[in-house]
């Protein structure tokens, strides 16, 4: 979802009597929640804001539920975002992707787009070897520091 898109949001419902609003679209959910004299939170759906009463304490959610078990580390060299935006494989819509599992690559060369704030980065590879997994989807949102390839 756009920031400026979001803003508006959080300041339409921090001016209005609505005390919870949640929108859905293409890129996912946004739940936005007036929390009183604390301010207005904008949170990812899945995730519940419990605003308590000042007398009353909020029960913390289980650790088990809050935390799914975590992925198995993979083998190798992993190559990870360097900023938050979306990720593209390819230079543009049906040209061919930079790098496939199995393609070897050198160090500085490059190995995918992403892009952020309507500015495409290209994104090199910082180990040569042979790419052995691809874990991005092409046109899928990527945070800061996540996995994008491993490189044996």
């Amino acid at each position: 979802m756009d920031l400026r898109k979001l803003k508006t949001l959080i300041d339409l419902v921090s001016e209005s009597n609505v005390s919870e609003l949640e929108i859905t679209e293409a890129e996912g959910k946004v739940r936005i929640v007036k929390g009183g004299p604390a301010g207005v939170y904008a949170v990812p759906a899945p995730a519940v804001m419990q605003q308590a009463a000042p007398a009353v304490a909020a029960a913390p959610a289980p650790a088990a539920a809050a935390a799914p078990a975590a992925p198995e580390a993979p083998k190798g060299h992993t190559v990870k975002s360097p900023m938050v935006g979306t990720f593209y494989r390819a230079s543009s819509p049906g040209a061919k992707a930079f790098v496939e599992i199995g393609s070897q690559v050198k160090e500085g060369e490059t190995i995918c787009i992403i892009e952020a704030m309507k500015i495409l980065n290209e994104i090199e590879a910082d180990k040569g070897g042979t790419v052995t997994q691809i874990l991005c989807e092409n046109g899928q949102a990527v945070e800061y520091g996540q996995p994008l390839f491993v490189i044996e």
